[in-house]
């Protein structure tokens, strides 16, 4: 199980004594891809940088390094959490240039999206938007240009922040990540993925290579509502529904948050309120007073517990309401 540790004594290390800088060889910068990054003074901790351009160099390197090793993809929260001394691995390994990690398509009816598709092409992308609208509506609350440039939504996943919008969009999917190690592969549904704050299912050694998500059915509606200090910031609160209504009746509903506890979760209790339930302003108004009722938020400068029930409150019911009528068409 992946967990990233942080490092208790960042704060006395902010931003000051002795960190890395990789040493062109020669004195000629850019002259390689793998060795170590020399002692002067920089904000991270030492490390060793490997840039392998094949999965399986990948794999060895993760192999040979072990658990203190990590993997940079879009590096827009490992880098920053390395410069506050948050995490300090041993070792980098850049999968930058695996190009067959890079790509966004549609094979046997699920969205394929590989570890180096951008946030900024996901949520431009047309096939995106038809296989999984529900992630195209949570897109425009996902951080700012700059890292939406860079960022990736597998590393995203794997990081796994409590407040990220793309965990609980993944569970709502029923997403499936694809883990490789030199041992093999298995595929772990998002459901079994998140296990609390920045732990994941990952194990040493494994590569995050692409995330399967089911194509949206016909007739299915989607809402993704959040709350946040500032326009791309991390939510305060967030909720993403999918549901579906037959004959009168909510047939299928799924449920998520995010910024509401120590991980992404199903609120299922919310989902058993709905089950056959007829859809409507009662309907949602009882699912959300279960979801916040049973809610577990956690207390910081940003809100306390109460105030992040009653936002719970709030998303479900409106996301609620969005996924109705996109599912009945304004009915």
């Amino acid at each position: 199980m992946s967990a990233l540790a942080v490092d208790s004594r960042a704060a006395a290390a902010l931003p000051y004594g002795r960190a890395a800088v990789r040493q062109p060889p020669n004195g000629v910068p850019g002259g390689q891809r793998n060795g170590r990054w020399g002692e002067t003074a920089m904000k991270p901790a030492p490390f060793e940088y490997e840039c392998p351009e094949t999965v399986d160099s990948a794999l060895a390197a993760l192999e040979r390094h072990g658990e203190d090793c990590r993997i940079l993809a879009g590096g827009q929260s490992l880098i920053a959490m390395m410069n506050m001394r948050l995490l300090r691995p041993s070792v980098l390994v850049d999968i930058g240039r695996i190009s067959s990690l890079d790509r966004i398509t549609l094979e046997s009816g699920a969205l394929v999206i590989g570890a180096l598709a951008r946030h900024d092409d996901l949520a431009r992308s047309e096939t995106v938007r038809a296989a999984c609208p529900l992630m195209a509506e949570a897109y425009p609350h996902v951080s700012h240009r700059p890292v939406r440039n860079r960022g990736t939504l597998v590393g995203n996943l794997v990081h796994a922040d409590p407040a990220s919008e793309m965990p609980a969009v993944a569970l709502v999917c029923e997403a499936e990540l694809t883990l490789l190690s030199a041992g093999g592969e298995r595929r772990v549904p998002a459901a079994e993925f998140f296990r609390g704050p920045f732990e994941t299912a990952i194990r040493t050694g494994e590569l995050a290579t692409e995330v399967r998500i089911p194509a949206a059915p016909a007739g299915q509606g989607w809402g993704f509502r959040e709350f946040s200090p500032r326009r791309g910031d991390f939510a305060l609160v967030a909720v993403a529904v999918a549901l579906t209504v037959a004959d009168g009746r909510i047939a299928q509903v799924r449920l998520a948050s995010a910024g509401v506890g120590p991980c992404a979760r199903r609120l299922a209790e919310a989902e058993a309120v709905l089950d056959g339930a007829e859809p409507g302003a009662a309907a949602f108004a009882e699912a959300a007073a279960a979801a916040a009722r049973t809610a577990e938020p956690q207390e910081d400068y940003h809100a306390d517990g109460a105030y992040r029930r009653d936002l719970l409150d709030s998303m479900v019911r409106r996301a609620l309401a969005d996924a109705h009528d996109r599912a009945t068409g304004g009915r």
